[in-house]
């Protein structure tokens, strides 16, 4: 009966969450919270933010940061109340919560030398928010609690002497097989959007390899296979994939388009 249960639980996360589509990839995604939900914590978080943090407003600094990120918010099809906000801070970072609210770190500008740079940076945060990726890591974190939790009940009655190891195995398994790989998937993602808002705000696509070659500067990586987030060298050969994609449309748009032309003036 415990084994049917948890057979049970895993289903009704899988065929519940499985419904949402990430935009530009089309990726299906499980999202076990409303997006009522998702706004609430993201205003919540936003305004501890604010409220922790020296806000720098007026200054040239201040002023690029809201003119990008309004440039890219034009372009993304979603009503949300949109923020841009520098804030005091060395670390090298940058974050955009569900709704509309990016805050900038000083810290970053070192690294995003121009306008285009800036753009790589808020236009990969602004893609995390559009592809909802918080709302898919808290639901990844309810399945594996739940799947945790059912199997600690099968273990602990069918065979408890083996529940510490499942226990330690769980963990391993859940946060290297799972978690990890999922946070780097989602990065690796949110790059790819990013690229595309960029490009259709009118941005220079290929300053996003510069920034990226800026911040491996001086750079020590470690394996990917226990980060979060893929390292540098990963991350500049999946965007220069994106890039080629973009361009190799992009010519095939002007060859239809001169084809097109070329064929009405033949029937006229």
């Amino acid at each position: 009966m415990l084994k049917s249960f948890f057979i049970f639980l895993v289903l009704i996360f899988f065929f519940t969450g499985c419904t949402n589509k990430v935009p530009y990839t089309n990726r299906s995604q499980m999202i076990l919270i409303s997006q009522e939900q998702e706004l609430a914590l993201g205003e919540q978080s936003y305004e501890k933010t604010l409220k922790d943090s020296k806000v720098i407003k007026n200054t040239k600094d201040a002023l690029k940061v809201r003119k990008v990120g309004k440039a890219i918010a034009k372009v993304v099809n979603k009503n949300y109340k949109w923020e841009f906000n520098l804030v005091e801070n060395k670390q090298k970072n940058a974050f955009c919560l569900p709704g509309g609210k990016v805050v900038v770190y000083t810290g970053i500008l070192k690294v995003a030398k121009n306008d285009n740079q800036l753009a790589t940076v808020i236009s990969h945060e602004i893609a995390h928010a559009l592809a909802r990726h918080g709302a898919e890591r808290i639901s990844t974190n309810l399945v594996a609690q739940g799947v945790f939790t059912a199997g600690n009940i099968i273990v602990g009655t069918q065979i408890p002497q083996y529940n510490r190891a499942f226990n330690i195995a769980f963990g391993l398994g859940s946060q290297y097989g799972v978690l990890l790989p999922y946070g780097r998937m989602q990065e690796s993602e949110a790059d790819e959007i990013g690229i595309h808002l960029m490009y259709e705000a009118g941005y220079n696509i290929h300053e996003a390899l510069k920034f990226w070659e800026n911040m491996s500067q001086g750079k020590k990586e470690g394996y990917e296979f226990f980060s979060t987030h893929p390292n540098s060298k990963t991350r500049i050969e999946n965007i220069k994939k994106v890039i080629q994609q973009i361009e190799n449309k992009k010519v095939k748009n002007f060859n239809n388009l001169i084809k097109n032309k070329n064929l009405g003036e033949r029937l006229h």
